[in-house]
C-alpha cells in the first residue's frame, strides 16, 4: 500500500498567509508583520508541513520570540495541522520591505517612519554626509533635531521638533 503525501492547497496557502500576515508587532502594535516586511514566506513542503519563514528586524530582537508564538497560535487557530516556523537572515531584513500601509501607520503613532538608507555616522576624522532632515510626525516641520541614537526601542532614535518642541521616535533606516 502507497501512503499519500498530504498537500495544501495554493489557496490554503494564501489564507494562512493572510492570517498569520495580520500578526502584529508587539513593539508596534499596530504594524502587522506584512507592513514591517517581516514575513518572508508561507509554503508548504514536501511532505505537507506549512513552513512560515520569517526576518527580524535585527539579530536580538527581542519580539521574535513573541512573534513565532503568536504565528503558532494562529496557525492552530485556523486549524493547520502540521507547521513550522523558521528564522531567516539572509537576505538581512531592510526598512525597504516596509510597505507604504507600515509608514504610514509609523506617522499616525507619532513615530518618524525611515527614509530611503541608513543615517550617516562620523567614522574617525570624517564627517559624515548630511542627512535629510527629518519630517516631525506631529506639525509637518523639519526643524527637527537628534536627541538620541538610541530610542524606546533598539530600532528607534529620539527626535525632537524645534517648531513645536514635542519629542518624537524615529524609526531608524536599515
Amino acid at each position: 500500500m502507497t501512503r499519500s503525501t498530504p498537500t495544501v492547497s495554493p489557496g490554503e496557502l494564501d489564507r494562512l498567509r493572510a492570517a498569520v500576515g495580520d500578526v502584529c508587532d508587539p513593539e508596534l502594535p499596530p504594524l502587522t508583520l506584512v507592513d514591517l516586511g517581516i514575513l518572508r514566506s508561507v509554503e508548504a513542503d514536501a511532505d505537507g508541513t506549512v513552513v512560515v519563514t520569517v526576518t527580524p528586524t535585527y539579530s536580538g530582537c527581542p519580539a521574535v520570540e513573541y512573534i513565532e508564538a503568536e504565528i503558532a497560535r494562529v496557525l492552530d487557530a485556523e486549524g493547520c495541522a502540521r507547521f513550522r516556523v523558521e528564522r531567516s537572515f539572509t537576505p538581512a531584513w531592510s526598512t525597504d520591505r516596509m510597505t507604504e500601509d507600515g509608514r504610514r501607520k509609523l506617522l499616525e503613532l507619532g513615530i518618524a517612519p525611515p527614509g530611503a538608507g541608513p543615517v550617516p555616522i562620523s567614522i574617525g576624522r570624517r564627517p559624515a554626509a548630511a542627512a535629510a532632515p527629518l519630517v516631525c510626525p506631529r506639525c509637518g516641520s523639519t526643524a527637527t533635531e537628534e536627541i538620541s541614537r538610541f530610542g524606546s526601542t533598539a530600532c528607534k532614535a529620539l527626535y525632537r521638533c524645534t517648531s513645536c518642541a514635542e519629542p518624537f521616535d524615529h524609526f531608524k533606516a536599515i
